[in-house]
């Protein structure tokens, strides 16, 4: 069967290509076997491929984080799923693979009329975006919540799960064509990270004490997000999108008490949490709440253009099986 290989670290566009390996012939009595739809090119995935990331597998391997997949086959003690199910591709199951094996006890269940291509990307970003509004301080509805990379896939989804809990959001971007993609996600504020951002802020808020701000960028932006803060604020950093140490003044920490967290899903804290906050996002995605624009679909094949695609800007799917 096709499968997609990383045969070393380093350029992304170069290691990766598509390779013939053996079909799976038996399985354990208490695992399935699944034939993936669709999985994403993620920002996580080229960290990987670049051997940055926390996961770095014995190469050649086969790769992709997240996805989402048809049961073709379960063992003989399996009673949670069943052939023809719709299932979420688990944490540690790599995706990018015709078919793939699965323990049962790990996968979640989708409605059958499920939107496919958005469940594909239900494994990560989602779940990020539920564990970043509620693991670190305690907002309530009318809270205000401010983030950075406000136009990017994740932010849809930070936008998506604040409005269901009530939470208003206020969205930075690096450029101002950037501006009418979060307003379209749904961000309640948007504003470009200039030198007025911080009074820009203030001024749209109200002066909200704002206790929450998501970092996904690091460099200049992470200090945005601290002045915005109000005192004693949580600054929670969960992606390196600029490849710059964050950069905070003296000021924010040492007067107005500003707290510095990391986030990475998979840590041990998090994952018993992970199934609960996937289940809250099928939740919103069946209430047609959660839509991340896809920008393309590409055949394993071509997963080469959706890599350069992906580092280019746009969110894309590979699509393995119909």
């Amino acid at each position: 069967m096709k499968a997609i290989q990383l045969k070393a670290y380093g350029q992304p566009t170069e290691n990766v290509g598509v390779v013939e390996i053996n079909d799976i012939d038996t399985i354990n009595n208490d695992e399935v076997i699944i034939e993936v739809l669709y999985s994403p090119v993620n920002p996580s995935d080229l960290l990987l491929m670049q051997g940055t990331y926390p996961r770095q597998p014995k190469l050649p391997s086969v790769i992709g984080q997240e996805g989402v997949g048809r049961v073709a086959s379960v063992g003989v003690s399996v009673t949670n799923v069943k052939p023809g199910d719709i299932v979420t591709i688990p944490f540690g199951t790599f995706a990018w693979s015709e078919k793939v094996v699965a323990k049962a006890a790990e996968l979640v269940v989708l409605p059958p009329n499920v939107d496919l291509q958005q469940a594909a990307m239900l494994s990560i970003n989602p779940p990020t975006a539920v564990l970043l509004l509620e693991e670190f301080v305690s907002l309530n509805s009318g809270d205000w919540v401010v983030f950075n990379a406000a136009n990017a896939s994740v932010s849809h989804t930070i936008i998506a799960v604040a409005k269901s809990k009530g939470i208003k959001t206020l969205g930075i971007v690096r450029r101002k064509e950037a501006v009418d993609v979060a307003l379209k996600a749904g961000a309640d504020v948007v504003l470009v990270d200039d030198e007025n951002v911080v009074a820009a802020a203030k001024k749209a808020t109200n002066n909200a004490e704002i206790k929450l701000g998501l970092d996904a960028v690091g460099g200049k932006a992470t200090n945005s997000i601290a002045e915005i803060l109000g005192n004693g604020g949580c600054l929670v950093c969960y992606a390196m999108m600029s490849g710059e140490p964050i950069n905070v003044s003296q000021i924010g920490l040492i007067f107005r008490r500003i707290q510095i967290h990391g986030f990475f899903m998979y840590l041990p804290d998090y994952v018993p949490k992970l199934k609960n906050a996937i289940l809250q996002s099928v939740q919103l995605l069946e209430q047609g709440k959660l839509n991340v624009p896809v920008a393309k679909i590409y055949p394993p094949d071509r997963v080469k253009e959706a890599i350069q695609h992906t580092i280019d800007g746009g969110k894309v799917l590979l699509q393995f099986n119909s």
